[in-house]
């Protein structure tokens, strides 16, 4: 009821928008404004065949910039009605079509009403958006369109499928949008105050810091019976939807075998430490899930926490995929919690993200995803498993006007705790390119002996080698020389202490803004 909801007033925000900004357009007009876009073919299609003609000029950037915001958000209903509508096509044809069909379906359905809301805020007039918060935002729309289409590959469903739920140029209208919100900014914000980024509420941040942060709890979660809730779920459940106000949740020492979908905002979980409230579970490709689907925990509420909590999926290595958290919650924050899985453990879709003092275990492209994210005082744990390469990122920047990228800060890579007596026989590459335009960077921080000299690995031949952006600054160890670095373009020695603050909590995720309510301790710069 509450994605209805939702999608009934984006339709609202879209009718306001066609009588308030839709014009109709001379040639010349198109063709001079679409000639700015690096997709000018489909704004000039869609601008040159919007019903609403008034006949009045686009004078001003402003306004080109809102009309292409309303058309690709009628290309997302657009598409999100067809997808909703291949449902039935499959539920008519099940002889024909099978269970994998309908999962990567599902994901599709739901990626597409978080675009949907996405550029709904955009769009709204009551929203206070900056330029920061519309380039995050669309990034993340173009990255639901990304997930939605690999669901579909990693399952191996046939391509025939894919028309029928045709992005209808929603991908370049927004990377229309993309490139002229941003035609190079730097989009800065001011820095940290009190050692968190400013996004974070000071009621957030009282609660974080406080010595018993449970006891500000709305309700318990307990296996035994002695709270309101004994699963986790049930306590989400129960929560406002779309709250306004922090809801936070405590749950008790504990293992809690369930799959959580986190929708509604601002929630927090506050656990009894690493290793003792502990959310697990199994789901994976090789089981049958997407990746995206796979995980034990998965948020697209915005400003969600958590705190001393163990996120673990126990699928193993052999089954591929597994996803212990997914998290597309803008402006959230994880302090002192542990992520545990083989391969894709931590998925960091999308939005602005951090993370201060955590555990993250994995093999294969165990931190992933195509968030603005920083890692801050974290410790990365390499795992063993046969005859797989071990890389700790793939970052999935797709567009190179995308805001996202990875940025690691004062971190420990190392063995886990558990294989330090085989050591010397493991190895591991920092990261891959997922996407053409991957973006990756260490500073500050000790590699153990297991990082390979190279440093870095190839995704498929000479693929995004120049187009990627890894960097390393002072970082130390056993494994953080450079003189044997990859020769890649995009790789970069960073020896300009200015290019590197541009990756710091301050810049990067525009941290003072919002982690100082969170009562998270963070880092500004350097």
């Amino acid at each position: 009821m509450a994605a209805m909801g939702l999608l009934f007033s984006n339709f609202l925000i879209v009718l306001f928008f066609l009588t308030t900004f839709a014009y109709g357009y001379s040639s010349n007009d198109v063709k001079h404004w679409c000639s700015q876009t690096p997709n000018p073919q489909p704004c000039e299609y869609f601008l040159s065949n919007n019903p609403n003609h008034f006949h009045k000029p686009i004078k001003h950037k402003g306004d080109f910039l809102k009309l292409l915001l309303q058309l690709a958000q009628e290309r997302a209903l657009i598409g999100h009605a067809n997808t909703v509508s291949l449902g039935s096509t499959l539920s008519l044809h099940s002889k024909c079509h099978n269970q994998l069909e309908r999962v990567a379906w599902n994901d599709c359905v739901k990626l597409y009403q978080l675009t949907i809301h996405k550029l709904n805020k955009i769009l709204d007039p009551n929203t206070k958006c900056s330029k920061v918060d519309a380039q995050t935002w669309l990034s993340t729309a173009l990255t639901n369109l990304e997930t939605c289409k690999a669901g579909f590959y990693e399952l191996g469903v046939q391509d025939s499928l894919l028309p029928l739920m045709s992005h209808n140029n929603l991908t370049k209208l927004l990377s229309n949008l993309l490139a002229l919100n941003n035609k190079g900014e730097s989009h800065q914000e001011p820095s940290y105050k009190d050692g968190f980024p400013t996004w974070v509420k000071p009621g957030d941040k009282k609660l974080l810091q406080a010595s018993s942060p449970a006891s500000q709890a709305n309700v318990v979660v307990a296996k035994d019976g002695s709270g309101k809730y004994t699963t986790v779920m049930a306590a989400i459940n129960g929560a406002p939807n779309y709250n306004s106000r922090r809801y936070v949740i405590y749950v008790k020492a504990g293992v809690y075998n369930e799959q959580v979908e986190i929708e509604a905002n601002n929630i927090m979980l506050i656990g009894d430490g690493i290793g003792k409230t502990i959310i697990t579970g199994s789901q994976s490709v090789g089981g049958g899930s997407t990746t995206f689907n796979s995980s034990t925990v998965g948020i697209t509420g915005e400003g969600c926490i958590a705190q001393g909590i163990t996120f673990r999926n126990t699928a193993g290595a052999a089954n591929q995929q597994a996803v212990a958290l997914r998290s597309g919650s803008d402006l959230s924050v994880f302090y002192r919690c542990s992520f545990e899985g083989y391969q894709d453990t931590l998925l960091t879709l999308s939005d602005r993200q951090f993370y201060r003092e955590c555990d993250i275990y994995g093999t294969v492209d165990f931190i992933f995803g195509n968030a603005i994210v920083v890692f801050q005082n974290c410790n990365i744990f390499v795992r063993k498993y046969p005859e797989t390469t071990n890389t700790i990122t793939a970052q999935g920047r797709i567009d190179a006007k995308q805001n996202t990228g990875f940025s690691f800060i004062n971190c420990v890579v190392t063995v886990a705790p558990d294989l330090k007596a085989v050591q010397s026989s493991m190895k591991a590459y920092l990261g891959r390119p997922w996407q053409k335009y991957s973006r990756t960077v260490f500073m500050k921080s000790y590699f153990d002996s297991l990082i390979v000299p190279a440093g870095w690995l190839e995704w498929n031949g000479d693929f995004a080698l120049s187009t990627l952006y890894y960097g390393e600054y002072m970082n130390t160890g056993p494994g953080s020389s450079t003189t044997n670095r990859v020769k890649w373009g995009g790789y970069h020695v960073i020896t300009n202490a200015a290019e590197a603050s541009n990756f710091t909590v301050s810049n990067f995720i525009a941290g003072n803004s919002w982690l100082p309510s969170t009562g998270v301790p963070f880092t500004a710069g350097l």
